[in-house]
């Protein structure tokens, strides 16, 4: 089938967002994702990605969001700061970039996603430092039974913030005290704590219960 003018111009315009697609990727290196999808082939859509932080690759299929434009020309061009989250649980927050051509069809989406979870120990420790109201802060942590993951993550990125690292770059010792710090104030009560837990430090759940003895 002939090439028309209508696609070469289409294939000109998401070549030309590529280059911006990799220009702010090398400019947050291992801090943000940055992905085009090439909304003409969904099946196949992922043309460029940049740091990547989710583990898809070029030719991997659109998201949800893809096929939301590809069915409606008036979907909103452009979401941004949405909650998100990368298939290894980190936190992440995004914003979709919808790109038309001249005749007003979504041809392309550049997306960017921000890995938080790099950035809220940063945070954390930014927030301790300038802290004055220090009265309370060697007492130990009150001690909830009804904890879920969430608030399970907050304390965990907290105490590794301590320590100025995220929770998986912390060291083997490190990652010790902190689990039998965890214990000592009654978070291994909680449903899959151990589990979730280990998610966080990336490692195994028996070397968790190792750590907690």
């Amino acid at each position: 089938m002939a090439v028309t003018t209508s696609d070469e111009a289409d294939e000109h315009l998401i070549r030309e967002a590529e280059k911006v697609a990799v220009a702010l990727g090398r400019m947050f290196p291992g801090l943000c994702e940055v992905v085009l999808h090439d909304l003409r082939n969904p099946r196949h859509a992922i043309r460029t990605i940049e740091n990547n932080l989710s583990g898809r690759k070029v030719g991997d299929s659109v998201t949800e969001l893809g096929l939301a434009r590809i069915e409606d020309p008036d979907y909103p061009s452009v979401i941004q700061n949405y909650p998100n989250q990368f298939p290894d649980g980190r936190p992440a927050k995004s914003t979709s970039i919808g790109i038309k051509n001249t005749a007003g069809e979504y041809v392309a989406a550049l997306c960017l996603n921000l890995d938080v979870s790099v950035l809220s120990p940063m945070t954390l420790a930014l927030s301790n430092l300038v802290a004055t109201d220090t009265e309370h802060r060697d007492q130990p942590l009150e001690v909830l039974r009804d904890r879920n993951a969430r608030e399970l993550r907050q304390v965990v990125e907290a105490l590794a913030a301590e320590r100025a690292a995220a929770p998986r770059s912390l060291s083997r010792e490190d990652k010790k005290a902190l689990v039998r710090q965890l214990h000592q104030d009654g978070y291994f009560d909680s449903r899959d704590a151990a589990q979730t837990i280990a998610d966080l430090l990336g490692v195994s759940r028996a070397t968790v219960y190792n750590y907690s003895k």
